[in-house]
């Protein structure tokens, strides 16, 4: 007979309970954090391509679509050097362990980052990542190979980042506040 209501007192059944809840919590922090990740449709709409009138009109466009389309340019990058890597399976599983330390330390991380009892900041963490993925990269012994996807990658979003109009893209106050302010990073606003 079921007892509805009853709150159960075995361990293993509390065991299971707390598992599944850090599971489903993990898996809902991660939805959340790749939800800025914005539709491809709307990031390669050839109507929203063309040439900026000035250098400032250029240099606005990049800020604006930087900030908005911030999650597919990573994942524009990311997936260039993934690609490079593939003829060098030591330096993707370097790679790929350094995405799970970028994961969790900057693009999923809801509160502020603390060691030893000192707040580090978005831009610390930032910068911290980006040295220490290159360098693990480059003790792999490829070196022109990251540099170079890198450079691919960096010119494919600063290109994009230029031709695409930015009349037709609405960011939340504190998302553009957080990024031109070096806050926001990658992460999402929620």
């Amino acid at each position: 007979m079921t007892n509805y209501g009853t709150i159960p007192t075995s361990s293993a059944a509390t065991g299971f309970s707390n598992l599944a809840y850090i599971s489903r919590a993990a898996k809902d922090r991660i939805r959340d954090g790749l939800g800025t990740l914005r539709p491809w449709k709307s990031m390669l709409d050839f109507r929203s391509l063309g040439l900026p009138g000035t250098l400032a009109d250029a240099i606005g466009r990049l800020k604006t679509n930087s900030a908005y389309f911030r999650m597919n340019y990573a994942v524009i990058v990311l997936g260039i050097l993934f690609l490079s890597l593939l003829w060098h399976p030591i330096s993707l599983i370097v790679f790929i362990a350094a995405m799970a330390g970028w994961l969790f330390l900057y693009f999923l991380r809801d509160e502020p980052l603390v060691v030893f009892g000192r707040l580090i900041g978005d831009q610390a963490v930032l910068i911290g990542l980006s040295v220490l993925t290159v360098a693990l990269l480059l003790l792999t012994d490829v070196l022109w190979n990251t540099v170079g996807s890198l450079l691919v990658g960096a010119a494919l979003v600063v290109a994009h980042g230029v031709v695409r109009k930015t009349e037709d893209l609405f960011l939340d106050e504190e998302e553009t506040a957080g990024f031109l302010a070096g806050g926001g990073g990658g992460r999402s606003s929620s």
